[in-house]
């Protein structure tokens, strides 16, 4: 009864269900890989930042550009502060509010987006003390430019003048007359009153869309393999069915077409 799975076609069928089910459980597992190396890079990312706070502050310039191993690490700056920003919708300890960003002008002629600390409700700038005066020292958290759509960050366009969406050289380039470091530093310590916005893990390093993709195609790999596997049998058995019912005559014979029939 099962010798039509010696057959040319079945052999064809054989060999692609043997070749396909490793590959499926191979990509399979590189993705399921995938998506483990992001959580350990989250968890070493966390860990960074929570550690970061112990070490000393070194000197802006020392620790750019900013990579995952400078990201998070406390930072000094001086400089003078000047043009002042709000980034609006901006979410902590579960209470909506908004960021304080003050571009603070160092000696290279650059300035330093520098986030003073967060307040609640809509953003207001009547609500915002001002920056202190004169040369000033900040110490932070070193942050890399935030790309608008990662992590929550918005996208928004058409906010009121004297305020940003993302924390970016590319956008704060537009609203101020002088350079931007590709960077920006969150105090350690709010100022003027204000609460001060934790440093986050680096850019990529978080279980973020492209670390459930991964665990999504691991499923659907999974997932074909035993779709394969089914498909498989169920072949077999129509195959089985057919043979049986040949054997025991049940097979109907096709009636032949005449000419005629074939014309009308």
């Amino acid at each position: 009864m099962y010798r039509f799975l010696l057959t040319p076609r079945w052999w064809g069928i054989n060999v692609f269900v043997l070749l396909s089910i490793p590959f499926c459980i191979f990509m399979g597992s590189w993705q399921l890989g995938r998506f483990e190396d992001r959580v350990q890079d989250h968890r070493t990312a966390t860990e960074q930042v929570s550690g970061a706070r112990h070490d000393a502050p070194r000197p802006l310039k020392d620790m750019l550009p900013v990579d995952k191993a400078t990201s998070g690490k406390p930072v000094t700056a001086s400089g003078t502060y000047g043009k002042q920003l709000l980034v609006p919708g901006r979410e902590l300890d579960g209470r909506q509010g908004f960021y304080v960003l003050t571009l603070l002008r160092t000696g290279s002629g650059e300035a330093l987006p520098v986030v003073r600390g967060w307040l609640p409700g809509s953003a207001d700038a009547a609500k915002v003390p001002a920056p202190p005066a004169g040369e000033v020292t900040v110490t932070g958290a070193l942050q890399a430019s935030e790309t608008p759509g990662d992590n929550g960050v918005s996208a928004q366009g058409g906010l009121p003048a004297g305020q940003t969406a993302a924390i970016s050289a590319a956008s704060l380039v537009n609203l101020v007359p002088y350079d931007v470091y590709d960077a920006w530093v969150t105090l350690a310590k709010g100022d003027s009153g204000m609460t001060a916005v934790p440093a986050a893990a680096p850019p990529d390093s978080g279980l973020d869309l492209k670390a459930f993709q991964n665990l999504g195609y691991t499923a659907e790999w999974f997932a074909f393999v035993g779709f394969v596997i089914f498909m498989w049998f169920r072949l077999l058995r129509r195959e089985v069915e057919s043979v049986r019912d040949a054997e025991l005559g049940l097979v109907a014979d096709e009636e032949p077409v005449t000419v005629d029939a074939a014309v009308k």
